[in-house]
């Protein structure tokens, strides 16, 4: 690293120029900064940097370990050096996830949210989510392949994109080689990245949107330049496209400058000016919400109802599992480090997004776009501390980290067969799983039920599922069996189509079998769905039903049926 010349620590509005470096207004401070540490040493009551640099430049022990020094003054940006880009280290990570996740992207199936995806319409917006994430879907599946493969294309590209986001985030905190390394790889085959990447779901861009939005701002916080904060608008204004989610890490953010600061941010021009296209940009998702009733509240308080028990407790143990722990050290580095003083208020929006995570009860997983970065943080400290500690404990860690690595990718991934996943714990674990398997030979039990049908019954006769997973598995394998395009009340499938008013017979599939009994002159199950490998999952065991002469007009009926979640 080359060495900065260190400047008189004036009062003066007048920033010192030094070779790549950008600075805070700390005044009294000087910064001893290596690759990836930087030392903060305070300055005697009335001496300069001139006084204490000759010290600093004359001490052998700073000598050894390569050090520079720089000077901090005042409440601008930060002298937190900007190692080199450690190239081989963080690509190697990101290219062998990406051929991880292709090479186990077609092992089991579709998953449930995938099926649904590719069966909804285009649209402006839907009941559940933005359009994004069924665009991408649909665009898959008619430009490459109706396989789950082609599907899951966009979440690998997002994830491994996020991979080299969270190291870049490290590398602009001060990182070196080391410690970029380390993120880019822990991070790439951590629990949550490597689930997020195998299936095409809404967290998958999400994730990436989160992580990129909080990296241009360290560099606005950092580095001083605020233009950057017109690119976080940019990044928050496309984010609502996939996921309304976004606006915690805005509200979170905001609240940790005016708790801890830097209030810098909210007197800058740029930093309106990135607020003003964030809200441009995601201006058809608010018109959306606001001509249809803001049905975003409806989902969240749904989905609260349904998960919120479970998941005010799940969520504290995850915070452990989604990533490693090396986010609780990039939590205390944030608030202790003097040079990362302008990123406190990253930490107070962790807690922002935790708290309303609790209170919301929707999804367990929501902070992890910020606990994200707290990760990279962390491995800064953590980073220097491996390389000054001694060969058992770094290979103790090592050893750690190995085990973390291997049970996030038989957790997270198909390597497990698929006659062996229902005796081990990991559908328990793993949801995504399980709900991956045994779609085709639950579309052949509906199959047959509907065979048993008369052929003039059959004309007047439709398939209703209870959820869209159902819904979307008859869609995509129903066809090649003789089944008619299907109909759910879940969700946004309830708005896209109802069963014509003529319908006199219903083959009903699923878990609201026995409320929906109760709409129809008579019913009778005929089978109950079975993937045939004892993988325990939503759909095991459910009815397959016939039911006929529905006691009420369809319109009446079909709004009965509606259910969100």
């Amino acid at each position: 690293m080359r060495t900065g010349r260190a400047q008189g620590a004036r009062r003066s509005s007048r920033r010192p120029r030094t070779q790549g470096a950008s600075w805070l207004h700390s005044t009294g401070q000087v910064v001893v900064a290596t690759n990836p540490v930087a030392v903060i040493t305070p300055l005697t009551a009335g001496a300069d940097a001139q006084t204490v640099m000759p010290w600093i430049r004359r001490s052998p022990r700073l000598r050894r370990m390569g050090m520079t020094a720089r000077v901090i003054h005042g409440d601008g940006p930060t002298t937190v050096p900007r190692p080199p880009y450690a190239r081989l280290p963080v690509l190697s990570a990101a290219a062998t996830l990406a051929v991880v996740l292709l090479v186990t992207a077609n092992q089991y199936g579709f998953h449930r949210d995938e099926l649904y995806f590719r069966m909804l319409d285009p649209a402006w917006g839907y009941v559940d989510q933005p359009p994004l994430i069924p665009l991408l879907a649909n665009a898959m599946t008619e430009l490459i392949a109706d396989e789950p493969w082609a599907v899951r294309l966009p979440a690998i590209v997002a994830v491994v994109a996020a991979t080299l986001v969270a190291a870049a985030i490290t590398r602009e905190l001060g990182g070196g080689a080391l410690a970029q390394g380390l993120c880019a790889w822990t991070f790439a085959f951590a629990s949550f990245p490597l689930v997020a990447g195998h299936v095409l779901v809404t967290t998958s861009t999400d994730l990436l949107a989160w992580l990129l939005a909080s990296w241009f701002a360290c560099k606005a916080l950092l580095r001083g330049d605020e233009r950057w904060w017109i690119a976080v608008g940019a990044v928050v204004g496309l984010a609502t496209y996939g996921r309304l989610l976004i606006p915690w890490w805005v509200l979170g953010m905001v609240v940790g400058f005016l708790l801890v600061g830097p209030r810098r941010p909210l007197r800058s021009r740029s930093f309106w000016v990135g607020g003003v296209i964030a809200a441009v940009v995601a201006l058809p998702n608010l018109v959306y919400q606001v001509v249809n009733g803001f049905p975003q509240l409806d989902m969240g308080a749904a989905l609260a109802e349904n998960n919120a028990d479970e998941v005010r407790v799940m969520m504290w143990p995850f915070l452990f599992i989604l990533l490693p722990a090396v986010w609780v050290v990039g939590a205390v580095a944030l608030w202790r480090r003097p040079a990362w003083r302008p990123l406190r208020a990253f930490l107070v929006a962790f807690v922002v997004v935790v708290v309303l995570t609790f209170v919301g009860g929707a999804q367990f997983y929501y902070p992890v776009g910020l606990l994200a970065v707290l990760f990279a943080a962390g491995w800064v400290p953590t980073a220097a501390w491996l390389a000054r500690s001694s060969t058992a404990v770094r290979a103790g860690i090592g050893a750690l980290l190995v085990v973390y690595v291997v049970v996030s990718v038989v957790v997270s991934l198909p390597v497990i067969g698929v006659g062996t996943l229902g005796s081990t714990p990991v559908p328990g674990i793993n949801q995504a799983a399980a709900d991956q398997v045994g779609w085709p030979a639950y579309v052949r039990q509906v199959a047959a039920v509907w065979d048993g049908l008369s052929e003039d019954e059959r004309k007047d006769a439709v398939v209703i599922t209870s959820n869209y997973g159902e819904a979307g598995a008859i869609d995509r394998y129903g066809p090649a069996l003789g089944l008619p395009t299907p109909y759910s009340g879940q969700n946004a499938l309830h708005d896209q189509a109802r069963p014509p008013d003529s319908t006199q017979t219903v083959v009903f599939v699923g878990g609201q079998y026995g409320f929906a009994r109760t709409l129809f002159e008579e019913c009778e199950v005929r089978d109950r769905l079975r993937n045939g490998v004892d993988v325990d999952n939503e759909e095991e065991g459910v009815p397959v039903a016939v039911c006929r002469g529905p006691l009420r007009p369809w319109p009446g009926l079909w709004d009965d049926l509606r259910h969100l979640d």
